[in-house]
């Protein structure tokens, strides 16, 4: 039975259209997986301390019978395939980053997995591409779809009034 999956994927370091178009052309390659639907690229800043330049970030929407810990290892794959060391250190550049957001209504959490990713409701780079692909999909967990999500976090962040009236 196949599962709809959707993949962030994002690069800030050489060729970063490269690195990103090569990582959706292997995500069609995996074994019994079919990808569905990729979102545009958007350029980002760095977020959450990490070096090096702006980001190319985008999602892949896929339909797959891989387990998630196999999803999991198939990405890493292709991540280090494509350049991006298995020791790679947290908050340093990256030629490809992929990572699993949602698999299905499946939440899993077990060591070094986590699904649905952990940080995808405050991560607007992550968050628009989703909603531009999909954006009724919706997190098991807190049961928001991605353009809740994604409205959650614009008010959240957006400049609050101040009242001059005591």
């Amino acid at each position: 039975m196949r599962v709809r999956a959707f993949i962030g994927m994002g690069s800030n370091m050489g060729d970063r259209r490269a690195h990103c178009d090569a990582a959706q052309a292997r995500l069609g390659r995996l074994p019994e997986t079919e990808v569905l639907g990729v979102s545009p690229l958007v350029e980002t800043q760095p977020a959450e301390g990490v070096a090096g330049g702006p980001f190319l970030n985008g999602v892949a929407e896929l339909a797959t019978a891989l387990s998630p810990r196999r999803l999991l290892r198939e990405l890493q794959a292709i991540e280090e395939a494509l350049g991006r060391p298995p020791d790679h250190a947290p908050g340093t550049a990256r030629t490809i980053d992929l990572d699993i957001l949602l698999y299905g209504d499946r939440v899993v959490r077990e060591v070094g997995l986590d699904i649905p990713h952990p940080r995808l409701p405050q991560r607007r780079f992550v968050l628009e591409p989703l909603v531009s692909l999909a954006p009724n999909v919706r997190h098991p967990v807190l049961d928001l779809s991605a353009m809740d999500m994604l409205r959650r976090l614009e008010a959240a962040v957006a400049p609050h009034p101040v009242s001059d009236t005591p």
